[in-house]
């Protein structure tokens, strides 16, 4: 509440001029309601569009008390000006705030009144009549108020008394008036001093000489056309610029009528700035006029004639102000960079703007120039606050350049700018987005552990850790591999490695979702699936079905070892003609595509011309008629293979019989017969054995163990 009260009231002090250095000029903190706690979180401090005011004053840090740190001369500052002031801003942060403090210099009576010339000369005809007023200057005093200049004392003497006169202005000037008639040849000169005094307490006073030469009869006094003139002139009126033409007459004739102008007594700078001519008493500018300066001038003009007789107006000058200053902007806080998600509103800046013009030419307006999402708010005092005028988005814009455009009312207008530059720092408001919704990877199975995978990658539009994205298993299918995961992803590159060898035949794909993260906190995420296929190699031989497992041969292994453990017969009638099917050989291959593509051959036969092998289909079949002469018992080791690189194999024996009947067919079986059947009844012999001579020992320990137990009861 008192920050907001204080935004738009005034601190004001007061104090009198010529403090020494060190001097309190007020609790400053106190007033704005800040504790000493608060000095440093708040940061008070004190600016101004002028630094030329602030010199005079210093805040200190630890107590946040006004102190005087240079001194201070009211007439110095203020000029003639009835009332002084030094105003400028404090400025608190968190929040941002600005005070307006104004520090009144109140005169003391340090300036003692004193005449422009230590002596002045009048000369007064002898027929002057009585009550006749003769204008003998003007005292000055820099101070004011009661202080400055408030009347005038005369030397005792018989013929004048002095009289206080009051311009419209508010300045006092004298004039003596001729009390007892003049006789030139009893006194033709008087010496009297006249004292100016002021109102202090103890009060001042200066003096001046004045020297009368009573003359001879001059009867007719110069007289203007006007008591008083008033003139107006622009400010930018070039030197040489007439100002106005004043004109006197004399009834006398002869040398008492001729009149010569002249400057009354007036102020160095009006003797600096105008000239008079002495014959046709035209006021001329001989150097530039500075509205900002001096806003008017009183010329006390003379006409003298040539019998020394003196008669006096006044010229008020009043100066014009044209608009020759541009306004200026001085920058009291900046707050950059701003975080993106600031709130609309956000105060992001603090100006001051001022012009040393008038009226409609100091009239300032502030407008924002640029594309930029802010806009600018006048306070009070020429205080402007820029603020958010919309959402910020760092990623959108990390950075807002905008010039503050002060324009002031005047014909023509004049205006002056300042940049702005305004940093968004960064919030984490995005979440990495992947380069791809869906990865797809390709695998040939048999990899290495540690394999390289793929490469995924993302990204995240925020900044530093923000916009730094980590990799991660999120979940998916582990595979028939078991349960441990199949692959890897590197937290920093996104690479993804896996983890074990790929079996083809036991996972053909899997799926696995990735999540990216950002450092952000709290942490943005995203994800993507990541499907992974595992390509076939050859690593799989043909497996033979049928003939049975235990007529087939591995690779590498004896056709005839395979074959004595239980050859497969097949009966052909000896009556077959070509492409008799003899039997069919089944084989499979685990592997896909072309590595299971299996291809038959006929490898080894007893007769290699009386069969044959399809090529794709394994049918065994007669390549010729059977004839006598064809061995009863006939062998064959088929070999299948597939279309892998390289190609693996595997090889089937088929034992055939060539008769025409069963019977026939049975000699030549029995032998081997007769031995399967004795050694088929000789393990079933000894495996009955053991089991009967296990049972008997099991009901032995039993039987034991219950009498034990029936005993011991």
């Amino acid at each position: 509440c008192v920050c907001c009260r204080a935004a738009t009231e005034r601190v004001r002090y007061a104090i009198p001029e010529e403090l020494a250095r060190g001097s309190l000029v007020g609790p400053l903190a106190r007033d704005l309601g800040l504790s000493a706690d608060q000095l440093a979180a708040r940061k008070l401090r004190v600016a101004s569009a002028s630094k030329k005011q602030l010199k005079y004053f210093t805040l200190s840090e630890e107590n946040g008390n006004l102190y005087v740190s240079e001194r201070l001369d009211r007439e110095e500052l203020c000029g003639e000006s009835a009332s002084c002031s030094v105003s400028f801003e404090a400025l608190v942060h968190d929040p941002l705030n600005v005070f307006h403090v104004q520090v009144d210099i109140e005169d003391v009576n340090d300036n003692a009144p004193h005449f422009l010339r230590d002596k002045f000369q009048l000369e007064i005809n002898e027929l002057t009549s009585l009550g006749s007023r003769f204008a003998v200057g003007m005292a000055e005093d820099a101070d004011v108020g009661s202080n400055s200049l408030q009347g005038y004392e005369l030397e005792t003497n018989r013929y004048f008394a002095v009289e206080v006169k009051e311009s419209q202005d508010g300045s006092k000037f004298a004039e003596l008036v001729l009390r007892r008639a003049l006789d030139r040849e009893s006194e033709q000169s008087l010496r009297l001093t006249l004292t100016a005094l002021d109102g202090g307490d103890p009060p001042r006073s200066g003096t001046a000489q004045l020297w009368i030469n009573v003359t001879d009869a001059n009867d007719n006094p110069p007289v203007f056309a006007q008591d008083k003139y008033h003139a107006t002139l622009r400010e930018d009126a070039p030197p040489g610029s007439t100002v106005l033409n004043v004109s006197a007459s004399d009834a006398d004739a002869g040398t008492n009528a001729r009149i010569t102008y002249g400057f009354g007594e007036s102020s160095a700078k009006v003797l600096q700035k105008f000239v008079v001519d002495a014959e046709t008493g035209t006021i001329t500018l001989q150097e530039a006029l500075d509205f900002e300066d001096t806003r008017g001038y009183v010329l006390l003009l003379e006409a003298k004639d040539g019998g020394g007789l003196v008669a006096h107006c006044k010229v008020k000058l009043e100066v014009l102000d044209v608009n020759d200053n541009a306004p200026e902007i001085m920058i009291l806080s900046l707050s950059s960079p701003v975080t993106e998600d600031a709130p609309v509103g956000t105060v992001v800046a603090l100006l001051n703007v001022n012009d040393a013009d008038s009226g409609e030419n100091g009239e300032v307006s502030c407008e924002l120039s640029g594309e930029a999402p802010l806009s600018i708010v006048a306070t009070s005092g020429g205080s402007y606050k820029v603020v958010t005028a919309s959402a910020l988005d760092r990623e959108q814009a990390s950075e807002h350049r905008v010039s503050v455009v002060a324009r002031d009312q005047g014909r023509p207008s004049l205006w002056s700018s300042a940049e702005l530059v305004l940093e968004v720092s960064d919030v984490n408001d995005n979440a990495p987005v992947f380069s791809e919704a869906a990865y797809s990877a390709y695998v040939w199975e048999n990899n290495l552990s540690g394999a390289l995978v793929v490469r995924v990658s993302a990204r995240d539009a925020d900044a530093g850790a923000n916009g730094r994205v980590s990799y991660w298993l999120a979940g998916g299918s582990a595979g028939a591999l078991g349960a441990a995961p199949l692959v890897s992803v590197e937290a920093r590159s996104g690479a993804v490695y896996a983890q074990r060898s790929f079996d083809y035949e036991q996972c053909r794909e899997f799926a696995v979702t990735l999540r990216a993260q950002d450092g952000g906190a709290p942490a943005r995420s995203s994800t993507a699936t990541l499907r992974v296929f595992v390509l076939d190699q050859n690593d799989n031989a043909p497996r033979v079905l049928w003939p049975a497992a235990a007529a087939a041969a591995a690779p590498g292994q004896e056709p005839a070892a395979a074959a004595g453990s239980g050859p497969a017969f097949e009966v052909v009638p000896r009556s077959a003609e070509a492409g008799y099917l003899v039997a069919k050989v089944v084989a499979v291959d685990a592997d896909a595509g072309r590595n299971a593509w299996l291809s038959y051959e006929l490898v080894a036969a007893s007769e290699p011309a009386l069969f044959r092998v399809g090529l794709h289909s394994g049918e065994v079949r007669t390549a010729r008629a059977v004839s006598d002469r064809d061995a009863a018992k006939q062998r064959l080791v088929a070999l299948v293979k597939d279309h892998g690189q390289p190609a693996l194999s595997a090889t089937a024996t088929l034992h055939v019989v060539l008769a025409d009947n069963l019977q026939e067919a049975l000699p030549q079986l029995a032998d081997r017969q007769n031995v399967s059947e004795l050694a088929f009844d000789l393990n079933l012999i000894l495996v009955v054995s053991l089991s009967v001579v296990s049972l008997l020992f099991i009901f032995t320990v039993l039987f034991a163990f219950f009498s034990k137990c029936r005993r011991s009861r």
